[in-house]
């Protein structure tokens, strides 16, 4: 890594960036104590388009939907803005349905390995209990 004295960042390799510094400098920017560029000279990162990428990668911004905003909006302008929020509700049903499919799917292939385990070895893994109140429950619940 080579140090710049006159700039007074360190200039860095693609490599040289940690997941948890990408995090850390995503967070800075979403939080508004830095702008894309304030990052870049503060940090001393080279590429125009690194930081972009890492906001698009792990950031909470839809950056496919953004909208630039005005002061004051025009119905077409609300008009764009609620599709935009549209369009962002229907990519997080879509993921959130992929995420219930794939639970749904482990789950399934969960019990059929633990059915399979105990065929295997003859034991009991899951517990025999049977839906309803337990013994001690329903002592409590007689006594009152």
């Amino acid at each position: 890594m080579k140090t710049s004295t006159n700039k007074g960042y360190v200039k860095r390799t693609q490599k040289d960036y940690s997941l948890s510094f990408k995090l850390q400098l995503v967070e800075e920017i979403e939080q508004g104590h830095l702008t894309k560029t304030q990052a870049k000279l503060k940090y001393g990162i080279q590429g125009d388009s690194t930081i972009t990428k890492w906001l698009k990668k792990y950031g909470n911004f839809d950056w496919e939907n953004r909208l630039s905003y005005s002061m004051s909006e025009t119905p077409e302008q609300k008009i764009l803005e609620l599709e935009a929020k549209i369009k962002l509700l229907e990519k997080q049903k879509a993921r959130a349905e992929h995420l219930a499919e794939r639970a749904d799917k482990k789950v399934i292939i969960f019990d059929m390995l633990v059915e399979l385990a105990e065929k295997e070895y003859n034991i009991d893994i899951r517990k025999n209990c049977t839906p309803g109140l337990s013994t001690s429950t329903k002592n409590n619940t007689k006594k009152h």
